[in-house]
């Protein structure tokens, strides 16, 4: 299932998820550029600094083997903001762009910035914390965006979310509750996670746990920093109509008042 839109309307511009959409735009392209530069071998040294490897800091022995500084805790911020392709980087950003507006404009801007950054780092955690021995570098925004998903699913779970399914060349679109959608994509990932267990470390892949544990930190932190919505801004009259109640619903209510 692809997210194609939403139905929850913001008042506001999300600068904020328009900044990191750009940053992550800059860091593939100045990622990209050690590839044009150093061909594999300068891609492959840039991603081994940058990237998040979990060997650097299960395995120190390893990592000063590799002159890899196991101190150096840096690469759990930065990794959220490199990608291996293009497709990665474009799969990504659209589904930020689809569930960070509606997010931001519940906790406010910095809030959400800081939100954003804590799912990333947090996700990276997790994802070093269940492949301690793993020696290749892990990059990517979707356990950050996992945190986004996760936070919109506790917002505005009742708010509908437009799917597109392809079956063979033709393509379907369904309406889901949001609740639905985040849910079962949780699922699937919590799923795949579990079976990557009996994989070995070194062979690669999706970054399963890093989802798993975005998704979960993101869902904690919007109960806390966007349960309240934005105090200076009351909902008004006409976001009921278009699913910006409290819960996302479409239909206006007292609560929505």
């Amino acid at each position: 299932m692809f997210p194609i839109s939403t139905t929850v309307a913001v008042r506001f511009p999300p600068f904020v998820t328009w900044a990191l959409i750009a940053l992550n735009v800059l860091a593939y392209i100045w990622e990209s550029g050690h590839y044009v530069q150093g061909g594999e071998a300068g891609l492959r040294a840039f991603l081994y600094h940058w990237g998040l490897v979990p060997a650097r800091y299960f395995v120190p022995d390893w990592a000063l083997a590799h002159g890899l500084d196991p101190t150096d805790w840096r690469p759990f911020l930065t990794n959220t903001f490199l990608h291996g392709g293009i497709l990665h980087l474009v799969f990504n950003m659209w589904t930020l762009y689809i569930f960070g507006p509606a997010v931001e404009d519940r906790m406010g801007s910095v809030s959400y910035l800081l939100f954003y950054l804590a799912c990333g780092v947090g996700a990276s955690f997790a994802h070093a914390w269940m492949n301690p021995a793993s020696t290749l570098p892990a990059i990517g925004a979707s356990g950050a965006i996992a945190g986004v998903t996760g936070a919109y699913m506790r917002l505005f779970p009742h708010s509908r979310v437009v799917v597109l399914v392809p079956v063979f060349f033709y393509p379907f679109f369904f309406e889901l509750y949001a609740f639905v959608f985040a849910g079962f994509w949780f699922l699937t990932q919590l799923m795949q996670g579990m079976a990557s267990l009996s994989v070995r470390q070194e062979a690669g892949g999706v970054a399963w746990w890093a989802h798993v544990g975005g998704f979960v930190i993101g869902w904690l932190i919007a109960g806390i920093w966007g349960r309240e919505g934005r105090r200076y801004r009351p909902l008004q009259a006409d976001e009921g109509a278009w699913g910006c109640c409290p819960d996302g619903r479409r239909d206006r209510s007292d609560t929505a008042r």
